[in-house]
C-alpha cells in the first residue's frame, strides 16, 4: 500500500502493469539516435529519468514502421530488426529501477520530406501538401495500406520482443489521423466520406497489431480528439472516435491531444511556449476521460508539480505527462518524494529543445546542459575528493551563477561578485519583455541553489583586479558577459542605438524606426517586438536569406503574430551600410551582397543588433599573473577532466573565462561552459 497521500505518488494499474506513480514522460524524439537506432546516448537519457523516479518513459516520437516514412526528426527505425537489442537494454535498465518503458510507433504520412532516408515518395490519404514539410504526397493505394498495416504489426512484434511494456500509436498529424481529418482526407473510396470509412485504416492497423502481439500486450494511441480547426476534425467527431476505439477493445489507453499541426502557428497552440497559458488542454483531456471512463494520459505544457498534482487529484487524468519538464530536471519525482519540490529545476518554457529538433538538431534544454549528455556530464554534482579551494567568480549572469553553484557543490569555498544590484545578467534583460518573463526561473533557481550550497554573493561591486586578488583566490572564473557591439558600418555607427538600449529603456522608441538585425536571434526580435508594441512604424532589415535563422518555428510564432498585427515590414538579403544625419532625422544606406546598387531609408531611429563583444578587461588584467595565463586544455574540458595547464609556475591562481566573456553565444552555451569546467574542479 502507498505510504504517501500525494496524488502524484499513487500507483496506477493498466492491464497487468502497475505504474508506481502517476508521472510519465510522453513520447518525443530527442534526435539522439544513431543510424536510426537508440544506442548509448538514447539509453542514458531515458535511464536518467528512471533514476529520477519516473513511472513510465515513452521512447521515440515517433519510431517509423516503414521505409516510406522518411525520418523527419531523427526518428528511430522500428522497421529494422537491429533495433531490438538496443531497446531491450533500455527496457532492462529502466525495469531495474521500476520504470516502465513503452514506445510510440507511426507512419508519418505527409509529415516528412521525400528527400530523406531512401528518397521514396511521401504518402498521404489525399495528395495535399503539408506546409511544414512542403512535400507533394502520393495518394496511398490499397496495396500501400495493406503493406503499411503489416509493417505496423511486425514493428509491434519487435517491440514486444525487446521486452517493452507496450506501444503507443501516433494519430496526431500523422498517417492514421490524416485519414480521420476532413482537412486531409478527400477520398471518394471506402476510406473517405463517413467517419466509419475514415477510421477503416486505423482498425485495419489495430487488427494487424493484435493478431501479431496478442491481447495481453499493452497497445495505446496518442490521438487528436479535436483539431480546433474549421477544416478539420471537430470535437464531436473526436469524442466519437474515442468512444469507438474504447468500444472496440483494441486499445488500452488514450493519450489525448487537442489542436492541429498544419503550420507553426497551429503547432504552438498544441505545444505552448513561454508566455502562453499553462496546461491549456488539460480540462479537455478530462472531458474525454469523463466521456469514455477509460484510462487517459495527456501532456501539453504541464511544467510544474502543482498543475500535475491537480490533474490527478481532480480526476482529469490517470497519468500526467511532464515531458519538457523532465528535460529540465529528470529527477522531479525523486525530489517530490524527498520533500524537495522547491529544488526542482524549472522548465521555463523556452522550448529551445523542440525548436532545435524542428531545425534538424538534437534536443537540448536551455538551462540543463546535462540532458542528452549523460555519458559525460552529470545531473548530480559529486563532492570533490581533493582539497577544498577558494574560488572567485566574477559576474552573476547564467554562466557565473552556474559556475558558483557547481563549484560550491564540489565542496569549494565560492565568492560570487556582481556589478549590478541584482543577479541575472542578460537573462534579466531578456525577461523585461513580459512574454518572456519566465526566463527569470533560470536565474531564480540558481540563486536559491547557490544560497543552499553556501556561496557568498556580493552585488553592486564592479570588481577590478585588485578586488579579486584581495580575496586570495586559488581559482578565478570571469563570467562578465559582453556588451552590445555595432555591426561593421562604413560610417555612422555612433548614430545608432542597440537592441539592449531599447529593451533596457535607455533609448525611447521613436516614431519611424529601422532595426538592423545582423544576429538572427532573440535580442533583435525582442527589441523589434518592443518597438512594434510601442507603436513605432518599423522595418526590420537583415542580411540573411531567410528571417531570424537562430529562432526556431515555435518561438517564431509570437514574434510573427506581433509583426503582422502591427504592420512591421521585413526585408531580407539586405545589409545596413551606413547611417548619416539629415536634420533631426537619419538616412540609412542599404546595400546587398548580390548587387552594387544601394537604397536609402529616412527614419527617426536606427536600432542595430550584432551580438556582443566580450567584456574582458578584468580577464586581461588578471591573465599575466595567472598560473595558466588563461589557457584551457580543450580536450580535458570536453572530457570533463581537471584543468592542469601551467604556463606560469609562479602564479598563485588559475584563471578561466566563460560564456559571453569569451564570445557572443546563448544561454545554453554559457551554462554548459560553466558546468563542464567546474564539475572537474
Amino acid at each position: 500500500m502507498p505510504t504517501s497521500t500525494d496524488p502524484l505518488l499513487q500507483p496506477f494499474r493498466l492491464k497487468h502493469l502497475t505504474f508506481k506513480n502517476r508521472v510519465m514522460s510522453t513520447a518525443h524524439e530527442p534526435a539522439y539516435s544513431e543510424d536510426g537506432l537508440p544506442k548509448e546516448r538514447y539509453r542514458l537519457y531515458h535511464l536518467e529519468k528512471a533514476k529520477g523516479g519516473l513511472a513510465l518513459t515513452m521512447t521515440a516520437g515517433s519510431a517509423i514502421v516503414a521505409e516510406d516514412s522518411p525520418p523527419a526528426f531523427g526518428n528511430l527505425h522500428a522497421y529494422k530488426d537491429e533495433i531490438v537489442p538496443w531497446l531491450r537494454r533500455i527496457a532492462d535498465d529502466c525495469h531495474e529501477l521500476d520504470c516502465a518503458v513503452m514506445i510510440q510507433l507511426t507512419h508519418l504520412g505527409r509529415r516528412t520530406g521525400w528527400n530523406r532516408g531512401d528518397w521514396l515518395p511521401v504518402l498521404a490519404p489525399s495528395p495535399l501538401r503539408e506546409p511544414a514539410h512542403r512535400a507533394f504526397p502520393k495518394e496511398a493505394e490499397d496495396w500501400d495500406l495493406e503493406r503499411i498495416a503489416a509493417c505496423y504489426a511486425t514493428a509491434a512484434q519487435r517491440m514486444q520482443a525487446a521486452g517493452l511494456d507496450g506501444i503507443e500509436l501516433e494519430a496526431y498529424g500523422h498517417l492514421l489521423d490524416q485519414f480521420w481529418s476532413p482537412a486531409t482526407n478527400r477520398r471518394q473510396d471506402e476510406h473517405g466520406g463517413s467517419l466509419e470509412n475514415r477510421l477503416r485504416f486505423t482498425f485495419q492497423v489495430l487488427g494487424a497489431i493484435r493478431a501479431a502481439v496478442g491481447r495481453e500486450f499493452v497497445v495505446g494511441i496518442r490521438l487528436v480528439a479535436d483539431e480546433a480547426w474549421e477544416l478539420g476534425l471537430s470535437r464531436a467527431e473526436g469524442l466519437a472516435i474515442c468512444r469507438r476505439l474504447v468500444a472496440s477493445g483494441e486499445v488500452d489507453f488514450l493519450n489525448v491531444i487537442r489542436g492541429h499541426i498544419e503550420t507553426d502557428a497551429a503547432l504552438v497552440e498544441v505545444i505552448p511556449v513561454l508566455g502562453m497559458r499553462s496546461a491549456p488542454h488539460l480540462d479537455f483531456a478530462g472531458e474525454v476521460r469523463a466521456a469514455t471512463r477509460f484510462p487517459v494520459f495527456h501532456a501539453a505544457r504541464i511544467a510544474d508539480v502543482a498543475t500535475a498534482r491537480h490533474a490527478i487529484a481532480s480526476g482529469l487524468l490517470d497519468m500526467v505527462g511532464m515531458t519538457r519538464a523532465h528535460l529540465a530536471d529528470p529527477h522531479i519525482v525523486r525530489k517530490v518524494t524527498a520533500g524537495e519540490e522547491a529544488r526542482i529545476r524549472p522548465c521555463v518554457g523556452a522550448t529551445y529543445c523542440l525548436d532545435r529538433i524542428y531545425e534538424g538538431l538534437d534536443a537540448l534544454c536551455i538551462h540543463n546542459p546535462a540532458t542528452g549528455r549523460e555519458a559525460t556530464v552529470p545531473h548530480l554534482i559529486a563532492r570533490s575528493d581533493g582539497p577544498r579551494r577558494r574560488g572567485v567568480v566574477v559576474g552573476a549572469g547564467p554562466a557565473g551563477l552556474e559556475a558558483a553553484r557547481v563549484a560550491a557543490l564540489r565542496g569549494h569555498e565560492v565568492i560570487l561578485l556582481e556589478a549590478a544590484q541584482e543577479p541575472g545578467g542578460q537573462v534579466r534583460l531578456a525577461a523585461r519583455t513580459r512574454r518572456r518573463g519566465e526566463l527569470m526561473g533560470i536565474v531564480a533557481w540558481r540563486v536559491a541553489e547557490c544560497e543552499r550550497a553556501g556561496v557568498t554573493l556580493r552585488t553592486g561591486l564592479l570588481a577590478e583586479a585588485a578586488d579579486v586578488l584581495a580575496l586570495a583566490p586559488e581559482v578565478v572564473i570571469v563570467a562578465t558577459g559582453g556588451l552590445p557591439q555595432p555591426p561593421p558600418l562604413l560610417v555612422g555607427a555612433e548614430l545608432t542605438v542597440s537592441s539592449w538600449d531599447i529593451l533596457a529603456g535607455d533609448a525611447k522608441p521613436a516614431e519611424e524606426v529601422l532595426l538592423y538585425d545582423d544576429n538572427g536571434a532573440h535580442p533583435g526580435l525582442q527589441a523589434a517586438e518592443w518597438l512594434a508594441e510601442a507603436g513605432s512604424r518599423l522595418e526590420i532589415v537583415t542580411p540573411e536569406r531567410f528571417f531570424a535563422p537562430e529562432i526556431g518555428g515555435l518561438n517564431h510564432v509570437a514574434y510573427a503574430r506581433s509583426f503582422q498585427r502591427h504592420g512591421v515590414r521585413i526585408t531580407i538579403n539586405t545589409r545596413l551600410r551606413a547611417v548619416r544625419r539629415d536634420g533631426n532625422r537619419l538616412i540609412a544606406t542599404l546595400g546587398s551582397d548580390y548587387d552594387v546598387r544601394t537604397d536609402e531609408r529616412r527614419v527617426d531611429q536606427v536600432v542595430v543588433e550584432h551580438g556582443t563583444a566580450p567584456l574582458d578587461g578584468l580577464y586581461r588584467a588578471l591573465k599575466p599573473d595567472a598560473r595558466n595565463r588563461g589557457a584551457v586544455d580543450l580536450r580535458a574540458l570536453i572530457d570533463g577532466r581537471p584543468q592542469q595547464v601551467v604556463r606560469n609556475p609562479a602564479g598563485t591562481y588559475s584563471l578561466f573565462r566563460i560564456g559571453d566573456a569569451v564570445a557572443s553565444r546563448n544561454i545554453h552555451a554559457a551554462i554548459y561552459d560553466a558546468l563542464r569546467l567546474c564539475m572537474a574542479l
